[in-house]
């Protein structure tokens, strides 16, 4: 049985708890986001993504959503490695698609990807993950083809 003093620790640690959780950015779905970063000539960027790791939230991504913060991105996970080949179906904002493969390796990078275009972007090589990112950013931070991606998906 709890007294004052464990009751008043009590809510404080349940308060607590809630403050960090409340801090922890997350996604449109509630979902938290995930450290991701790309390491480049010019450095280390990091980036926190949503996650698209299934059929339903891939085929959806970043479809009607407001532009990405500079910091932020959506990290398309597949379960295998293949041709890739994304498309820019009701997205209202430019994006630079960054396909990835198992490694962590950038395998091409397709810039300003034009809003609302039903045209396939092709990987141009097997990948098993994509990277959308707010247009231009690729080229803010030095992206090319060969620069690192780390995150927990891909293997080290």
């Amino acid at each position: 049985m709890l007294n004052r003093r464990g009751l008043a620790g009590a809510a404080l640690g349940l308060l607590l708890l809630a403050a960090c959780a409340a801090g922890t950015p997350r996604d449109a779905k509630g979902d938290p986001l995930e450290a991701l970063t790309v390491t480049t000539s010019s450095g280390e960027h990091r980036f926190m993504v949503e996650i698209a790791d299934d059929e339903a939230e891939r085929q959806r991504g970043l479809m009607e959503r407001e532009p990405l913060a500079d910091d932020r991105g959506m990290l398309f996970q597949f379960p295998d490695v293949a041709e890739r080949g994304f498309w820019m179906r009701n997205t209202p904002s430019p994006l630079d698609i960054i396909y990835i493969d198992p490694r962590g390796r950038i395998v091409s990078i397709a810039k300003n990807a034009t809003p609302y275009s039903d045209a396939v972007i092709p990987s141009n090589g097997p990948a098993s993950g994509v990277l959308e990112l707010r247009a231009g950013r690729a080229d803010e931070i030095g992206a090319r083809p060969g620069d690192r991606v780390s995150h927990p998906f891909f293997a080290e």
